[in-house]
């Protein structure tokens, strides 16, 4: 019997699979026009969300998001981000222009559940912005937008943390 060698090739890692519901895939496709939003806002342009929400559905797994909660989101964060970024700010250890796009859009996506869309409980408000900072954000920018939006639950939702 004759044995063959090992072999020395590193095995391929593969990435982890998520599984996308289509609300999560909504939230997905609304932080990423956001995010186009603030960058084109922080270089000085007039961003245009019919051209956003266009480009952003021509994506094949578009089509797989729940469309009406990611035009919620989307427009009506676009529509509010001045009355959220002064939500957000008391709550920021630092001016919200230094925030990274995927932080900024991500507290903008939570804040807007925590204020507006009160359909949305708290603790999946919070857990999804969190969750998208993980999949698209820095190491470590999940614990801050949890951090931060925590302080505004508090003081958003206080009643519904209350109740438990």
């Amino acid at each position: 019997m004759t044995k063959t060698p090992a072999t020395t090739q590193a095995p391929v890692a593969s990435a982890p699979k998520r599984s996308l519901t289509p609300r999560r895939r909504a939230r997905e496709y609304a932080l990423q026009g956001v995010y186009q939003s603030l960058v084109m806002r922080r270089a000085g342009s007039l961003p245009n969300a019919a051209a956003i929400a266009k480009q952003l559905a021509e994506d094949p797994g578009f089509r797989r998001c729940q469309h009406d909660l990611f035009q919620g989101i989307f427009s009506g964060v676009l529509e509010r981000t001045d009355e959220l970024e002064g939500i957000i700010t008391p709550a920021l250890d630092r001016p919200i222009n230094e925030l990274s796009p995927v932080e900024h859009a991500a507290l903008l996506i939570g804040a807007y559940e925590l204020a507006i869309d009160l359909s949305v409980p708290y603790k999946v408000a919070i857990n999804e912005a969190v969750e998208l900072a993980k999949t698209f954000g820095g190491t470590d920018g999940h614990k801050y937008v949890n951090g931060v939006l925590d302080l505004l639950a508090q003081k958003l939702r206080g009643a519904e943390i209350q109740a438990g």
